[in-house]
């Protein structure tokens, strides 16, 4: 895997960013029209001349990233869903074009963000660009984790683990798609990453699944037993929207979404919050849990804010009731535009 270069960092601006949802879990087709003083909403229904056929969902999240800036428009895809018959689905019926985009960006090792991802690259390679590259977090990306199967032990019972697998490293190198690993952030044409998410706020890591063995420092390592999986890899894709301020894209959140805004914050330079979006893994979470999160995003004051995929319905009721100008709902197909 290629390195980025740790060269200074300074986070690019865009006029303009538009975020499409390719998969996600959640289909309506009669949205009502939605307005929203800082974000332009597109719903999707009936897909414009397939009076026949629908998006398809699935639980796993795909995001189709388009800004522009000076003239020049760059298209990055986020994620790619739990399975590639899904994304590539409805990437067609969204007339999204492959050959356009500039680079693949991978949030973190889950199957539910990297299983469409060699289905794709396999349809589409031949179309896209030569010098394709998959902007990773960390080496762990590629790691294999393990996800509890069936009903939860009784007293003094041991868990069992299902292999979720790791996204296929060898089968990208052979179509020319470079893993480019940014524990660091990292400049792309149009967005950056925010490397390492810093984990300093009340949040917990969540999520759940597990991690082999891979470098055996521990005793636990060395009896060969699964390890809890920390996400090292997690990282954020953000904007900075000129007059509008950051907008911060988390895919799953398992760093936590305060964690991940703050970091983008910090390595950013920018403290005006535009937009929070994606997964913000917050299901299962007590409701206090929801609540102090709720807190702290009302100190960071974002205009917008758009829960997809984990975040889960009580936090979107919590916001509802708390923050209803802030809060934008979500649908398969949605296209979210800031900026001029």
């Amino acid at each position: 895997m290629s390195i980025a270069a740790q060269t200074p960092f300074t986070a690019p601006v865009v006029e303009r960013l538009s975020v499409r949802v390719v998969v996600d879990s959640h289909y309506e087709r009669f949205l009502p029209r939605a307005e929203h003083g800082h974000v332009t909403i597109e719903h999707v229904g009936q897909i414009p001349g397939r009076p026949m056929t629908t998006l398809a969902g699935e639980w796993g999240l795909a995001l189709h990233l388009e800004s522009r800036a000076g003239g020049v428009n760059a298209q990055y895809m986020l994620d790619f869903g739990f399975t590639p018959e899904i994304i590539n689905r409805n990437t067609s019926l969204l007339d999204i074009d492959p050959a356009k985009l500039d680079g693949l960006i991978l949030s973190h090792g889950h199957r539910d963000h990297y299983g469409g991802l060699d289905g794709f690259v396999t349809q589409h390679r031949k179309a896209m660009k030569g010098d394709l590259s998959l902007f990773v977090g960390a080496e762990e990306a590629f790691s294999v984790r393990w996800v509890p199967t069936g009903p939860p032990p009784k007293a003094g019972g041991k868990r069992d683990y299902v292999c979720w697998g790791a996204p296929d490293r060898t089968s990208l190198l052979a179509q020319n798609v470079v893993p480019v690993c940014c524990p660091h952030p990292h400049a792309l044409p149009g967005p950056f990453t925010t490397g390492y998410i810093t984990r300093n706020t009340f949040e917990e890591v969540t999520g759940g699944s597990m991690l082999a063995p891979y470098d055996h420092f521990s005793e636990a390592e060395r009896r060969g037993e699964l390890v809890r999986d920390s996400h090292p890899e997690e990282h954020a894709t953000c904007y900075i929207v000129r007059g509008r301020g950051l907008v911060v894209i988390s895919s799953c959140g398992h760093a936590g979404i305060v964690n991940s805004v703050k970091t983008a914050m910090a390595v950013s330079g920018v403290d005006r919050l535009h937009a929070v979006i994606g997964g913000f893994h917050l299901a299962t979470a007590k409701p206090d849990y929801i609540e102090h999160t709720i807190d702290e995003l009302e100190r960071l004051a974002p205009d917008v804010v758009v829960p997809m995929h984990c975040t889960g319905a009580a936090f979107i009721e919590a916001m509802r009731r708390r923050m209803p100008e802030r809060l934008v709902a979500s649908n398969l197909g949605s296209r979210f535009t800031f900026g001029v």
